[in-house]
């Protein structure tokens, strides 16, 4: 398979910013980075015919390294820049993880090894879940979900089964607020539950009033509640112990969505303030690889009665050995093998580095940049909520929407200015919701540029010269593109055209 090479165009290199084909369109017949042997007595047993291609692309090893390099020179990442993601928490990922996940002992196993061979591997699971039953007050843990949206899973499997053995399978409702994260009335559905929505107040808390009449109207037939707290509005739920106490007066449970656990960690537990069930991002919180850094890492926590749903395997200390168990009443497997080992490597070397001082620090840090951006941008920009913020501020484009310029025009001018935009339109209870959580990871400096790249942006559109930002970004590999289009009709072939 052959292609006619591409005209030359010297405005796509972009001076040493190399544009790169995709691998098939660089199919050169012949071209091969490896030789190997031919197979002998092959058959095929499979019973399929023999293909006379298989359509991988015939390229070189050069091709190959310099396809990947130019691809990651076009990706923006935490190493290179600020992300201020609300919700998300991209923090810095401290080497010394990386350094300690890499030990031979660590890196170099198989959960199918006999687990005598693997005991410090199964130590450090051991002390991890300690740990974060001791930051939380809870009585068990669990690391076997693989990221957030399966420890919300997890742990309501864990309410469903808790349920089930005390003979009330007909708990059926979850109340869940209105500003929760998407996952979490996805995660009910599919655990079978009926989910009842509860508007947030002009506070951005939840509605105690409606509530309290949620309560009152199904009574025993509620399975439990999911909040976020500190929630989407970036806003600490005041009411929350009055809500534990409601919740639990119909024999229901409350799971905690900890994504945001690190605005709290190390100042509040979580059982303290009435929680059951919570996962943690340990992605978020604890500093390991996120999103397309890599895989995250989900574990829940439960109160000791609930130890028996818990998920399997668990590691338990039996002794002087450490074995992977499964709990009485296990609500089952979520997860193949044992988790993501590498990512409980890297947080439980967050948490040694740190102390409990230092983890409290973190949130202590981490609220007061939100804070900070807040107090410097709430001039320029429409906060819909009053009063201080917790490690996100939300703020709005009803300003600049008067002007014609939307929260995805200020999105795409922060691109063309260097910076990775906020999240953006969410949470969907805000009308062009924009959320910025600096972490507690960035310098002042870095903190105070954002800043002032967003009052410069406030500033040209005060001014009459938002237009421009229309067709922002100007200066990345890749314009600004047709949203819409782009999701309805994705390109997902290629041609040798």
């Amino acid at each position: 398979m052959t292609f006619a090479p591409k005209e030359f165009s010297p405005q796509e290199i972009g001076g040493l910013r190399h544009e790169t084909e995709l691998l098939i369109k660089q199919t050169r017949a012949g071209a091969c980075g490896v030789d190997l042997p031919e197979v002998a007595n092959f058959s095929i047993r499979t019973g399929q015919k023999e293909r006379e291609e298989i359509g991988l692309a015939q390229v070189n090893e050069p091709q190959v390294i310099r396809h990947f390099v130019r691809l990651s020179n076009q990706n923006y990442s935490i190493d290179a820049g600020f992300y201020p993601l609300g919700s998300c928490t991209m923090k810095h990922n401290p080497r010394l993880n990386e350094k300690l996940a890499r030990l031979p002992g660590f890196a170099d196993i198989h959960p199918l090894q006999d687990q005598s061979t693997v005991q410090g591997a199964l130590e450090l699971m051991f002390n991890l879940q300690n740990w974060l039953a001791t930051l939380t007050g809870l009585g068990a843990v669990s690391l076997a979900p693989a990221a957030g949206a399966q420890g919300e899973l997890a742990g309501m499997l864990v309410i469903k089964k808790a349920h089930e053995k005390k003979g009330e399978a007909h708990r059926k409702i979850v109340l869940i607020p209105d500003s929760a994260h998407g996952t979490n009335p996805a995660t009910a559905a599919m655990c079978g539950f009926q989910i009842k929505v509860i508007p947030s107040n002009s506070e951005g808390l939840i509605d105690l009033d409606l509530f309290k009449k949620l309560i009152a109207e199904h009574g025993s037939n509620i399975a439990g509640t999911m909040i976020t707290n500190p929630n989407t509005c970036g806003k600490f739920e005041k009411d929350i112990p009055e809500i534990a106490k409601l919740i639990h007066s119909v024999g229901a449970y409350f799971y905690c969505d900890g994504a945001n656990y690190n605005a709290i960690v190390g100042k509040v537990r979580p059982a303290d303030i009435g929680v059951d069930v919570m996962h943690f991002n340990l992605h978020k919180t604890f500093s390991t690889p996120h999103g397309g850094g890599g895989p995250g890492s989900g574990p829940i926590a439960v109160r000791a009665e609930l130890a028996e749903f818990l998920p399997t395997p668990h590691v338990e200390k039996i002794g002087e050995i450490y074995k992977l168990v499964t709990p009485k009443n296990s609500c089952g497997k979520v997860k193949g093998f044992n988790g993501q080992f590498g990512m409980h490597v890297r947080a439980l070397s967050y948490m040694l580095s740190h102390g409990t001082d230092g983890l409290q620090k973190v949130a202590e840090d981490a609220v007061l940049s939100a804070n900070y951006i807040l107090a410097k941008l709430k001039n320029h920009f429409h906060v819909p909520f009053s009063g201080n913020c917790m490690h996100e501020c939300l703020l709005t484009d009803k300003i600049q929407k008067a002007q014609g310029i939307s929260t995805l025009d200020i999105a795409k001018a922060l691109i063309e200015f260097g910076i990775h935009p906020m999240t953006v339109f969410f949470p969907l209870v805000v009308s062009g919701a924009m959320l910025i959580e600096p972490t507690e990871t960035e310098t002042k400096e870095t903190i105070d540029q954002f800043v002032a790249t967003m009052l410069h942006i406030a500033k040209e559109i005060a001014e009459g010269r938002g237009d421009r930002f229309h067709n922002y970004p100007l200066s990345t590999p890749r314009k600004r593109l047709d949203d819409v289009r782009a999701a309805k009709t994705p390109i997902t072939t290629w041609f040798a055209s």
